[in-house]
């Protein structure tokens, strides 16, 4: 049998962790591979070996039946491993092409020949169904094209082995579909291929073997086809997982939020939100369904107050807060867990224990007279950071920026919630969290509702909206197409309402 990568008996330590322990990974030429785990289990990190980011401290590494040593991303490339990382490494104001060829600039005497280089992105993006404009700035396109560019950068550098580190996390649906099918096209042109993920669905429809990991152990490795979701699942969390919310029927009390004929522009200027109304009662969540890109982000923002509101009234209680700073709205109890964790959630640089109380640190008890009381704070953040199963290297004194995406947005969720929101906005709540967390946030966001609190959820997975929401809203193209109970309809009514079919009046 021809191995194309092994990675054999990997060891890899940082500050108070052990990342990998003896983990060993065995690529088939031609393959798919998951590599499948719960947030922090050590993914991200095995494959930052393989690409020359750290190095190990035990193991081997051979590539074709040859050991090597990977002490840099350049050697990577140059025995034709790439990767697409979670959060991509493109520059925003740069066109495609220069994006591509930057390290690896074909010169035409004394200049960079960025026509040829364009030519031959045009001819690859081409052959792997990959449809990129050589000549689009990176900030003019889709997060899902931009992924095809970080594809399309490997493929430039003649890349054989293409390691994916959770490429689904900022995706559409319909991008997902389409990102299967450019994997499929990748295996068919002699490509082998290493997903990181720990999404079960995915792995069931595009992968040929399993690899599972745990707190930086290998539990072991499966043949996707003989394996059910379960069992993978029961693999990465170590304990059977409920993918059904249990929830009792909501009693809805008095209004909270009240949103009235609430118009709002988009970043280029237009009108992202139309005359939209919607009302979110105590002890009910309400949630959003819709396409990426309909008028969603601009709805939360004018709630949350990061954005202008055109016309329309928000209120919160019966009081209007349409004009009110950000802090106001906080203080009057508006919960916020935002779309982009790394943007708007936290601040990469801060402790997590100053991320923890960012909202309420010239409060009592963690400020008198003007000073910071860094014990109470410190256990407020421990507290949060235990419940909610935040995972780092040094407790509450680890770097933001060190933890793994779903660790960070458990931090988020944890942070907001702590604060009792009367209305609690959650934005793609679990976006990039495993099976086990999921589950764990989906019931904490149900025992805020029971307490009495109002919960409008944004979300693109439509189980998450049908199985979390007591009502739904669809919205498209920034209009509301319809409310309907969750319990009396199904995925294909939601669906088309998405798209902008509204069964009452048949349109």
């Amino acid at each position: 049998m021809s191995y194309v990568v092994e990675m054999l008996n990997i060891r890899k330590e940082f500050p108070g962790i052990v990342a990998n322990d003896n983990i060993s990974l065995s690529l088939k030429t031609g393959e798919i591979h998951a590599l499948l785990g719960e947030n922090g289990a050590g993914k991200s990190t095995l494959m930052g070996v393989l690409f020359g980011m750290y190095q190990p401290e035990k193991g081997v590494i051979k590539v074709r039946g040859e050991e090597v040593r990977i002490t840099n991303p350049n050697v990577a490339t140059r025995l034709g491993i790439g990767m697409v990382h979670q959060h991509f490494k493109l520059v925003d104001n740069f066109t495609v092409t220069e994006n591509i060829i930057l390290g690896s600039e074909p010169i035409k005497g004394l200049v960079i020949d960025i026509d040829s280089a364009a030519k031959r992105i045009e001819e690859l993006s081409k052959s792997y169904g990959l449809n990129v404009d050589p000549h689009a700035k990176i900030e003019d396109i889709s997060v899902g094209m931009q992924q095809r560019v970080e594809i399309l950068k490997m493929l430039y550098r003649e890349a054989e082995v293409l390691i994916f580190d959770e490429p689904t996390a900022v995706l559409t649906p319909s991008e997902i579909d389409e990102l299967m099918k450019i994997m499929r096209n990748l295996i068919n042109e002699g490509k082998s291929i290493i997903i990181i993920t720990h999404k079960l669905k995915e792995i069931k429809a595009v992968a040929d073997r399993c690899t599972v990991i745990r707190r930086g152990k290998s539990i072991g490795t499966v043949d996707v086809a003989e394996t059910s979701t379960e069992q993978l699942a029961e693999m990465m969390v170590g304990r059977h997982v409920s993918f059904k919310v249990d929830k009792k029927e909501s009693t809805p009390g008095d209004v909270v939020l009240k949103i009235d004929s609430l118009s709002v522009k988009n970043n280029r200027k237009v009108l992202a939100l139309k005359d939209f109304s919607l009302e979110v009662r105590a002890g009910e969540i309400v949630g959003i369904a819709g396409v990426d890109g309909n008028g969603q982000t601009e709805l939360v923002e004018a709630i949350t107050g990061l954005r202008k509101a055109d016309s329309g009234s928000v209120k919160l209680n019966g009081e209007e807060i349409i004009a009110l700073p950000i802090r106001d709205r906080i203080e009057k109890g508006i919960g916020h867990i935002p779309e982009d964790r790394q943007k708007r959630g936290l601040v990469l640089d801060y402790t997590l224990e100053s991320n923890m109380v960012l909202e309420v640190y010239n409060k009592k008890p963690f400020a008198k007279y003007g000073l910071l009381n860094e014990q109470e704070m410190k256990k407020y953040a421990n507290n949060i950071l235990e419940n909610f199963d935040v995972r780092s290297g040094k407790g509450g004194a680890s770097i933001t920026r060190t933890l793994s995406g779903g660790n960070q947005q458990k931090a988020i969720i944890g942070r907001e919630i702590e604060l009792n929101p009367k209305l609690l906005i959650a934005v793609q709540p679990t976006r990039g969290l495993d099976v086990g967390s999921i589950e764990y946030i989906h019931k904490r966001l149900i025992e805020h509702r029971d307490k009495g609190n109002a919960v409008l959820l944004v979300s693109l997975e439509l189980d998450e909206v049908l199985q979390l929401s007591d009502r739904i809203a669809a919205i498209n193209n920034g209009e509301l197409i319809g409310v309907v109970n969750a319990s009396e309809t199904n995925e294909n009514e939601v669906g088309l309402m998405m798209a902008g079919v509204n069964k009452e009046r048949n349109v």
